[in-house]
């Protein structure tokens, strides 16, 4: 498979801060904004691009599905990274059935959706053999909790993805330190921590705080909007 042949699966990720008066010295305090996944550890809220539309649109949508903060303007576009995670890493690119063989009359029991990270276990013409897997991650990353293995469509899937990383900031009136939201089937704890002593963040996602503010030298203090 030559993945220069393939479509870029488009991911985003929204970096969100805001200011407030810290505590007890009252002082201007910038914070970025975290959210607590119930099986797999703190995150920044992230997404796949949908199909036709633009990244910095899926970055806001996301970001005020994942944390319930719709009140959110963009500050700037920090970069993107192209990945391609390992040599037989595939990414979901089409929503499709998962089906039993390589053949569309065969069972067709289960759907992947697009964005899914796969592995590639052989192909046919027309078709690639997948694995999907979902760990538990946090706080004991010891199991799988669902597994679906079948053959996809060749064409819903990408070799692949270009992550895009959006800082916003949030512009509404001040809210509680942290919250629940319920999103995509799951209840996320959000919360603000300061700049100066950041969570530990889970894999891989922890690259992403290093490429923005080492690789990039993006600065969240000095931008603000």
């Amino acid at each position: 498979m030559n993945p220069s042949d393939q479509a870029y699966l488009q991911k985003v990720t929204a970096f969100i801060t805001r200011t407030t008066l810290g505590e007890p010295d009252g002082r201007t305090q910038r914070q970025l904004l975290f959210i607590r996944h119930p099986y797999a550890g703190v995150q920044i809220p992230a997404g796949t691009v949908e199909l036709g539309e633009e990244p910095v649109a899926a970055a806001l949508r996301e970001a005020c599905e994942e944390t319930g903060l719709c009140d959110l303007h963009l500050v700037s576009m920090i970069g993107y990274q192209e990945d391609h995670w390992a040599e037989d890493v595939c990414f979901i690119i089409l929503d499709t059935i998962v089906y039993a063989r390589p053949d569309r009359t065969s069972f067709d029991w289960a759907r992947m959706p697009r964005g899914a990270a796969v592995r590639s276990l052989r192909q046919a013409p027309g078709w690639l053999h997948v694995a999907f897997e979902e760990p538990d991650r946090w706080p004991d990353p010891q199991y799988a909790t669902y597994q679906i293995c079948g053959w996809v469509p060749r064409q819903a899937v990408a070799e692949m993805q270009r992550r895009y990383f959006y800082h916003l900031e949030f512009t509404g009136k001040k809210i509680e330190e942290e919250w629940d939201v319920f999103s995509n089937n799951h209840t996320f704890h959000a919360f603000w921590a300061p700049l100066e002593g950041l969570p530990i963040v889970v894999k891989p996602q922890d690259a992403w705080l290093e490429y923005v503010t080492n690789q990039v030298g993006y600065n969240f203090m000095e931008n603000t909007k």
